[in-house]
């Protein structure tokens, strides 16, 4: 991990400047995902191990700081922030954060806030995220079948989850369900899950399984291509591919049958680097350009070294310059360790 090394600026906090930041390869930052914990109060089979090693609490920055490298971010061009995890919502006091950011939106110097979270928290924080500005979020969710829920998750409540998608459509927030295409456990469920969400007025995206982190399961096993999935559900339902988009990596189509949309996100058979407009800060600062790569800045050593954000401005700007064309993931027989060793919960999703 590369740190910034420069002057430490006396000057004014940053200027906002319409300006986005701008890639090596062309491509304009404006999406900033923030991974507020590696915690999770699941232990999903394909994410994490059942016996995680979390981060000291010591190392975590404090939700101020988060919120000022947010606004650094704001201030560079980003116009949409999503909080991530681990679970985000299991953060103590982690609505000062997003009422923080909410207030960006309000102001109108921020398009978007929105929120990725496995549900068991949402019918405690439902009404309270759409009163600080949020209006859309994302609920990781694998299958409908308890048995096989609580299989999945080993420390998950489905009820609770169910009782939290609810109270979060009740609150008025929009819902995108993201599903882990997983062979040999849910690809036969995925059709009754589309209907699912799509009776409910929801969006539902499936995601192809990563190589990131070591886990208790050999994914090569777990492994299923979406063209796959795409070809199976092709024979019953008529889809077409939709221009819509929400910055980020997923493709739609439309389903004629059921009136909904479905995304399809394809690290693997399909990467979708050459659009990539999104960085990832993790809850200790550190910046990586690419979700499958391991070249990262440490923008907490800039953050603490000075009250001005001249120094850590810049060394968001050194970072940019070295955000790669994009990433390298492989599953296959013969690469059985993990593209990345980090795992997905440190990066956020």
């Amino acid at each position: 991990m590369n740190s910034f090394a420069g002057p430490i600026g006396d000057a004014s906090p940053l200027i906002s400047r319409k300006a986005p930041m701008i890639d090596p390869f062309g491509r304009a930052v404006t999406y900033l995902r923030v991974s507020v914990t590696d915690r999770c109060d699941f232990r999903c089979t394909y994410c994490m191990a059942e016996n995680m090693s979390f981060l000291p609490k010591k190392d975590l920055l404090t939700l101020e700081e988060l919120d000022r490298l947010c606004s650094a971010f704001i201030a560079k061009g980003v116009r949409k922030i999503r909080l991530t995890g681990g679970e985000p919502l299991v953060r103590k006091n982690i609505m000062y954060l997003v009422r923080a950011l909410g207030a960006q939106v309000k102001a109108g110097l921020l398009d978007e806030l929105t929120l990725t979270t496995n549900g068991s928290q949402l019918a405690r924080y439902a009404e309270e995220l759409y009163d600080c500005g949020v209006r859309r979020i994302n609920v990781s969710l694998d299958t409908l079948d308890p048995q096989k829920f609580k299989a999945i998750t080993r420390w998950g409540d489905f009820d609770k989850v169910m009782e939290g998608i609810d109270a979060a459509l009740k609150a008025g927030l929009k819902i995108k369900l993201n599903a882990v295409a997983l062979k040999d456990f849910n690809e036969h469920e995925l059709a009754d899950m589309m209907r699912f969400a799509h009776q409910r007025g929801m969006d539902l995206t499936v995601i192809e399984t990563m190589p990131m982190g070591e886990i208790d399961e050999d994914r090569t096993d777990q492994y299923l291509p979406l063209s796959k999935v795409r070809a199976d559900l092709e024979q019953q339902f008529t889809l077409t591919d939709s221009p819509y988009a929400t910055g980020g990596p997923a493709r739609y189509v439309e389903v004629k049958e059921t009136g909904g949309r479905l995304g399809f996100i394809t690290p693997m058979t399909h990467n979708f680097c050459e659009s990539c407009n999104r960085v990832r800060l993790t809850c200790t600062g550190t910046l990586y350009m690419c979700l499958g790569q391991n070249d990262a800045a440490d923008l907490r050593t800039a953050l603490r070294a000075s009250e001005s954000d001249d120094y850590l401005s810049a060394a968001i700007d050194e970072a940019i310059t070295r955000k790669p064309k994009g990433h390298d993931f492989i599953i296959d027989r013969t690469h059985r360790k993990p593209a990345v060793a980090r795992h997905m919960s440190v990066t956020g999703g």
